[in-house]
């Protein structure tokens, strides 16, 4: 028998509690399981108590977007503050800006190129015969060159996915920009920035309605679905269904902590692109809040490696094996009924968090709608495939 009116969501990351929030101010009451012992996902931050360093606990979330209504949202529960995402990388034992930039550029082959001079160079390097590039590999020859890709993107990549690049899709490395120009903004969105006092705050607040009831350090399990009216699950989508056709490709990270006495490296975030570097890059996250002095620091080497079962999954890997075992899934959730899968996990998507927002807010939006039709809703707003 489904409890009437009562909303089940499982996490209370982004997407669960955006989806609580609108549900709870339209009046239904809404219970909202994780089985961490913390609200906010992998957005979970916290104040150090040595250093006072605001710490990304999951690695680093810098908030980014164009969406004016979502970054209204976000500054509804947290103020925002300026924040430009400035990467660094060390490649052969020197110092490049991140994206590659005209400063990159110049720096790397020893020039003083133009703008213009530096696109043409730059054109000449690279391997045109590739007209229409597949793999990640043959995406950076064909746009950027043998030397540049083998410096910045092969050994980083390799590192990351855990696999030759010449297994990845072309389609990761096209959300990489190669500027002519100086700036080394990683980001082009309109606003930019990071909360105040963390996101964990800013999440909390958004989960502060006397209709939302939030269970920490509880699991949601398959059974439970029928005692509510719908569910709306972000948790990943075979875990959902008890990994029928096999665990969904992810990778997780690995963190090294150390701390130091004054600044370490300079800047947020270090890149390194060696292979001979068993890490991909270091943060040291007091450079995530600029607007606050520590004397102290707090840093993280990053390791990726394949995920296990019992492991933290961060990023999709989604090559063909993986879509192959997705479609499976998608097709048996897709006969489930009175539950909607959201979020990364719950679509074995990458999403921003801008995106997150936007899609949490848009569901809780359309669950409203429907049921005042007395319609029901889909399984996936967004498919997965």
């Amino acid at each position: 028998m489904r409890a009437s009116g009562t909303i089940g969501i499982v996490g209370a990351g982004l997407s669960g509690a955006v989806i609580g929030r609108e549900l709870a101010e339209a009046g239904h009451q809404v219970e909202i399981f994780d089985a961490r012992d913390h609200i906010a996902g992998n957005c979970h931050t916290e104040r150090d108590e040595d250093t006072g360093v605001m710490i990304h606990v999951y690695g680093p979330h810098i908030f980014h977007t164009d969406d004016r209504e979502v970054w209204d949202y976000v500054n509804s529960f947290q103020t925002f503050m300026p924040y430009k995402n400035r990467v660094k990388t060390t490649s052969g034992d020197q110092v490049y800006s991140l994206p590659v930039n005209l400063h990159t550029i110049n720096q790397f082959f020893g020039k003083t190129f133009r703008p213009d001079e530096a696109r043409a160079f730059i054109e000449a390097q690279a391997d045109t015969s590739i007209e229409d590039p597949k793999t990640f590999e043959e995406q950076a020859l064909r746009f950027v060159g043998k030397d540049l890709y083998e410096a910045f993107f092969q050994g980083y990549t390799q590192k990351q996915w855990g696999c030759s690049p010449t297994d990845l899709p072309a389609s990761i490395l096209k959300r990489l920009p190669v500027r002519f120009n100086y700036d080394d903004n990683y980001f082009a969105h309109k606003y930019q920035g990071m909360p105040e006092n963390g996101y964990t705050e800013m999440v909390g607040r958004i989960l502060d309605h006397p209709n939302v009831n939030v269970s920490l350090k509880t699991r949601f399990v398959r059974a439970q679905k029928d005692d509510f009216a719908h569910v709306f699950y972000s948790g990943s989508l075979d875990g959902y269904l008890d990994h029928e056709f096999g665990p969904l490709g992810y990778r997780t990270l690995d963190f090294d902590r150390f701390e130091y006495d004054g600044d370490f490296q300079g800047c947020a975030v270090m890149n390194y692109g060696d292979v001979s570097v068993p890490y991909t890059r270091i943060t040291e996250h007091k450079h995530f809040s600029p607007w606050e002095q520590h004397s102290g620091s707090v840093c993280y080497r990053e390791f990726s490696r394949e995920c296990g079962l019992d492991d933290i999954p961060y990023y999709p890997i989604r090559l063909v094996k993986d879509k192959e075992q997705l479609a499976q899934y998608v097709e048996r959730a897709s006969r489930e009924t009175a539950i909607t899968f959201v979020g990364r996990l719950g679509t074995y998507r990458y999403l921003d968090m801008d995106v997150t927002i936007r899609e949490a807010l848009d569901t809780a939006r359309l669950y409203l709608a429907r049921k005042a039709e007395n319609h029901s809703m889909p399984v996936f707003l967004h498919s997965p495939i």
